[in-house]
């Protein structure tokens, strides 16, 4: 009888680890649905991927944690459980844009979805390729739209929905750019006594873009070793490579105070320095009543160059995006202030220089500060959601089963599972859980930020690029001769204004679409400078006082 029993509970134990919900359950924990709800969503799936079985979708997404969970974890379980294979390629952020904009171009089934950045929705509402989500979800997809998949708890559905006021894109991952500090070192009763002694105020987190370079000075050139190890008050990158195009147009430009008030993005004139005139963009030029050019944004970048140069490692300056990422948590950064959260998971390994005994971060992310031109209502940094993204030109069974996918990478069984693997929330159900609530003293404020008022005033690009795709580069190429010092930072910006002008004015020629560019007649600078608004003029004082507040101080601050 104990053989036959003992019998019995190995074959269960074989079937339960065939069966693929049961599988799926015993992956995707913790969640924030109850165990009965989870069952019965993956159930959903199951049974709505039955008639696609045998079905290919090859997707792809940008390289982060997140995403390589998804294709090593994620993706297989899925083709377990609805009989779909899928094919998830993981690449570098430009060539994931790249190839988006050549199967546009060219009609080339390349993939049949895409994780792209919600900085490209201007381009997908204007450009009529884009599947349209909304029309989808109530007409050739409702079959395989979830009943359960709950748009409302996304946090970032603001970001993906154009001003039509339809949804283009399904959030699959979110990150901010935030102030990131040596909470260790802060604290610190011997430096912050030496720093009040130089700077007259203390040694917290800094509220405008003066105190951020007292500070850099101060760990770069007054302090300079740390318990015998060289370190710096400023980390930054500065390669020629696309990505140095996204660190100084992922609002640098805003949190400088370039564009005018309002969010997402300031209107009329964006921190692009686009100005648009209704849903058209109208010119980034001074002449033409953008602020590309402006003395703000003029400040914006030789504040970059400058911090780069003077307070950060010395290889910073020929350090890419990816190569810098994790640079802060070798231990000898005492500050960023541009930090992708998107790192977190690099920051939080256990025995990391940045990383207590305890398991607990010597660090702390805080809201960034604001630069000299910056007012009152303005957006304050950079926040982006990667998204699905379908063509039109998909065939439908392509289109249908590939959006299977991105449903179930982004659904309550999985989201929570995939938050505390990537660390990148997209659901207000999950900032809300217990589980991640827990976990929140070893992110280093990263939890404590999404659950605040504050996030809502970082925000990505916004609708008013009519082809990021193809603008995005122009940033990195116009730009980094003045980084590498062959030409001023003036020089550059004017050279980057007028070759958007000139590509604006392109796009708007061969966009069918009542919002397409429409440039503004060139005028006198003086014109529009003398105006109400951006572009502002030049600041008689660009170096106010410093100014710090502690953390809780700092965070309410914003809210």
């Amino acid at each position: 009888m104990r053989a036959a029993i003992l019998l019995g509970l190995m074959l269960s134990a074989a079937t339960h680890a065939a069966d693929p919900l049961q599988e799926a359950m015993a992956e995707l924990q913790p969640s924030s649905l109850a165990v009965a709800e989870q069952r019965a969503e993956l159930a959903w799936f199951a049974e709505a991927g039955k008639p696609f079985a045998g079905t290919q979708v090859r997707v792809i997404s940008e390289r982060i944690p997140t995403h390589w969970y998804e294709a090593n974890v994620l993706a297989p379980l899925f083709s377990r459980l609805t009989g779909i294979r899928v094919i998830h390629e993981v690449s570098g952020e430009d060539d994931v844009v790249n190839k988006l904009r050549t199967q546009q171009e060219t009609g080339l089934p390349l993939y049949d979805a895409y994780v792209s950045d919600s900085d490209l929705i201007g381009q997908h509402f204007r450009d009529g390729q884009v599947l349209v989500l909304s029309d989808f979800m109530a007409g050739e997809g409702a079959t395989v739209t979830s009943p359960t998949l709950d748009l409302a708890d996304f946090i970032g559905l603001p970001f993906v929905t154009a001003p039509d006021n339809k949804l283009y894109q399904l959030p699959d991952q979110q990150f901010v750019n935030l102030y990131w500090y040596r909470r260790d070192w802060f604290e610190r009763p011997d430096l912050r006594k030496a720093f009040r002694q130089r700077y007259g105020y203390e040694l917290d987190v800094p509220q405008n873009w003066s105190a951020y370079e007292d500070i850099a000075a101060f760990f770069t050139e007054q302090v300079g070793e740390i318990d015998g190890q060289r370190v710096y008050g400023h980390m930054d990158y500065g390669a020629f490579d696309p990505s140095i195009g996204w660190r100084l147009s992922d609002a640098w430009l805003g949190m400088a105070g370039v564009a005018d008030p309002g969010l997402p993005n300031g209107l009329p004139v964006d921190d692009w320095g686009i100005r648009v005139e209704s849903c058209r963009p109208a010119g980034a030029s001074v002449a033409r009543g953008g602020a590309l050019d402006s003395p703000a944004a003029i400040y914006a970048l030789q504040q970059y160059i400058d911090w780069l140069q003077r307070y950060a490692p010395p290889e910073a300056q020929t350090m890419s995006f990816n190569q810098a990422g994790n640079v802060a948590a070798q231990g000898h950064v005492a500050q960023q202030i541009f930090w992708y959260s998107a790192f977190t998971a690099d920051y939080t390994l256990p025995g990391s220089p940045v990383v207590d005994a305890d398991g607990k971060p010597k660090w702390r992310v805080a809201p960034s500060p604001r630069g000299a031109y910056w007012q009152d209502g303005m957006k304050s940094g950079y926040q982006d959601v990667g998204a699905w993204t379908l063509l039109k030109s998909t065939p439908l069974r392509q289109r249908q089963a590939a959006w299977l996918y991105a449903q179930f990478v982004t659904a309550k069984s999985v989201s929570l599972r995939k938050t505390l693997v990537g660390l990148t929330p997209i659901r207000r159900s999950d900032l809300d859980s217990p589980a991640l609530l827990a976990e929140a003293p070893r992110l280093g404020g990263l939890v404590e930020f999404y659950r605040s008022r504050a996030a809502r005033r970082w925000t990505p690009t916004g609708s008013n690029v009519p082809d990021y795709s193809g603008m995005a580069s122009l940033w990195w190429r116009q730009l980094h001769p003045a980084v590498a010092g062959r030409i001023s930072a003036a020089e550059a910006l004017g050279n980057l204004a007028r070759t958007f002008d000139r590509h604006l004015q392109d796009v708007g020629q061969r966009q069918q679409h009542d919002c397409a560019p429409r440039l503004n007649p060139v005028r006198d600078a003086r014109h529009w400078l003398e105006q109400p608004g951006a572009p502002w003029p030049r600041l008689d004082n660009e170096r106010p006082a410093g100014r710090t507040l502690p953390y809780e101080e700092a965070l309410r601050a914003w809210d």
